[in-house]
């Protein structure tokens, strides 16, 4: 008997599927419900599995009794090791690597976490008026981070940089005021001793013309703790002891050791908004009503994956400032930038 072409094409692609969803990564719920496809990542409590029917799904690992995988993947736990395998499903809670090690889900910390490369943004901010006022602003700023966790090292660089300059013209003279000339830079390092606590090494140095200072040193060291740390938020605390050092245009200069209390806060507040908010503290270990205080609260908005715009509010109190000058200093700023 002659079997129909047709016939042998539609076994063969039901051979095709069938083997398609034997290998296919599984994913099972706390509800007995079961989701298919092909595990992308685990990061911040959250597991991404991209699905042939419902695309890319993100689900909590809390609401997560099990799952495996059909092919090896890289797996980091929250003791620091690192498993290459494919993982087996077990009972509630639980997983199997391949070679039959027992990992509970609580202790699994990422999967297939991003090689370790430079991340950061590029913003520029401006303003141009012209008319019964004639002024230009325009302001640039830097951030890179490096954030690196493996089975030897678990590390974090930070390094940034700035700097915003503005002038005025007299309408009656001609003549042109510089109203804002501003820069820093800054360097950071986080050593975790594990999953949240970390130590930490800094340095900071910047000048502003327009409040009389020529520069301001100020490095650092001390523990921090990272209680969140996910793609949608983050949230660090810091303490330890930095040296201030201040020279003014005057040529006075002003230091002390200081405590150093600081915080960040990011969250993704949709898709593509994030509100960050940051503050530092320095007092005086001598005498506690010499102190500066730096925050910065903003939103972030992202167009496309690698452009965005920025609105922030810049805020920094000296209550020891250069002669003439005072002791707050304001700045509202709104930039586009890029990421890389």
């Amino acid at each position: 008997m002659r079997t129909h072409p047709g016939v042998i094409v539609l076994c063969a692609l039901l051979v095709v599927n069938a083997t398609a969803n034997c290998l296919a990564d599984q994913v099972v719920f706390k509800n007995g419900d079961r989701l298919t496809g092909k595990i992308q990542t685990l990061d911040g409590g959250k597991l991404k599995i991209k699905s042939t029917v419902a695309g890319e799904v993100s689900v909590d690992m809390k609401d997560v009794a099990t799952f495996s995988t059909d092919t090896p993947v890289d797996l980091r736990t929250a003791d620091g090791r690192t498993i290459n395998q494919a993982i087996v499903a077990a009972e509630q809670g639980q997983v199997r690597s391949a070679d039959g090690q027992a990992l509970p889900l609580e202790k699994i910390r990422r999967i297939n976490p991003p090689k370790s490369a430079w991340t950061g943004s590029i913003l520029v901010n401006g303003t141009i008026a012209r008319g019964n006022t004639n002024t230009e602003e325009l302001g640039v700023k830097i951030d890179a981070s490096l954030r690196r966790a493996t089975d030897s090292i678990d590390d974090r660089f930070m390094v940034g940089a700035g700097y915003n300059f503005g002038r005025q013209e007299d309408p009656d003279t001609g003549e042109k005021n510089t109203t804002t000339d501003h820069w820093f830079a800054q360097g950071k390092y986080d050593r975790f001793f594990n999953e949240k606590l970390y130590g930490y090494g800094l340095a900071k140095v910047e000048h502003d013309r327009i409040a009389g200072l020529d520069w301001r040193l100020s490095p650092g060291v001390g523990v921090g703790y990272q209680w969140i740390e996910s793609p949608q938020m983050n949230f660090n605390t810091e303490a330890g002891v930095s040296y201030v050092y201040e020279e003014y245009d005057t040529g006075d200069t002003n230091d002390f050791v200081s405590v150093r209390l600081a915080y960040h806060f990011d969250k993704q507040l949709r898709q593509n908004v994030a509100f960050f908010h940051n503050l530092e503290y320095l007092p005086s270990v001598e005498d506690i009503s010499d102190f500066i205080i730096t925050a910065d609260a903003g939103m972030r908005v992202t167009v496309t994956d690698s452009f965005f715009t920025e609105l922030k509010l810049e805020w920094q109190h000296d209550s020891t400032p250069a002669a003439g000058a005072v002791d707050d200093d304001l700045r509202y700023l709104l930039g586009v930038g890029w990421t890389f």
